[in-house]
């Protein structure tokens, strides 16, 4: 289930209705599809996107993507380091970045023009987007697993374009745990407070 951390307040947002209420005025909305009993843990690829080929279908309709894949990245990747790198610097894209992880989880935390730096750890079974131009950057968890579903509008698009002077560095990847923390002290605090559902 995904949750939302705005690290500035010491807040968590965890309902799902308080989530998209927060999301929406940047443009980014959240969904909550269906994993067990839909695909089984072994599915391949074509499975997967078989298995939400209405989703995927409503989406391009409303989107305008032409095209989807599923990613799959796990420890045993190849250059899993350098391709980690290229998205955990704050960076923006010239189309929207569309995710549905369908197994493990990650963080997107998106430095928005008209608010405070936020996160959105999502995990099995959330959907969320990042509006074309919206500054963010994306880490792994610590399991540093995850598959996707992608849609694209032009696989181009999904360059990224570095922001220079950009505040990442300043936010601790927040699903990796107290260890990470303690090894980088310069990271502010993940400190959180439940908002009651």
């Amino acid at each position: 289930m995904a949750k939302i951390h705005v690290p500035d307040e010491n807040r968590e947002i965890s309902d799902v209705e308080q989530m998209r209420d927060f999301l929406k005025p940047f443009g980014i909305w959240y969904e909550k599809w269906d994993v067990e009993g839909r695909i089984g843990p072994q599915a391949t690829d074509q499975e997967i996107l078989d298995a939400y080929h209405p989703e995927i279908e409503r989406l391009k309709a409303v989107g305008g993507f032409v095209t989807a894949d599923v990613i799959n990245v796990n420890p045993e990747t190849p250059n899993l380091d350098v391709m980690l790198n290229k998205f955990n610097k704050e960076h923006t894209h010239s189309e929207d970045e569309i995710r549905f992880t369908v197994r493990g989880s990650g963080v997107f935390h998106i430095h928005p023009d008209n608010g405070q730096v936020f996160s959105i750890t999502v995990e099995s079974g959330d959907l969320v987007n990042v509006p074309n131009g919206t500054k963010h950057w994306f880490n792994l968890c610590s399991d540093r697993t995850i598959r996707c579903i992608r849609l694209f509008e032009d696989m181009s698009g999904w360059t990224p374009h570095y922001v220079e002077e950009g505040v990442a560095e300043n936010y601790a990847p927040l699903c990796l745990g107290p260890s990470y923390l303690s090894q980088n002290s310069t990271k502010r605090p993940q400190q959180v407070i439940e908002i009651a559902e």
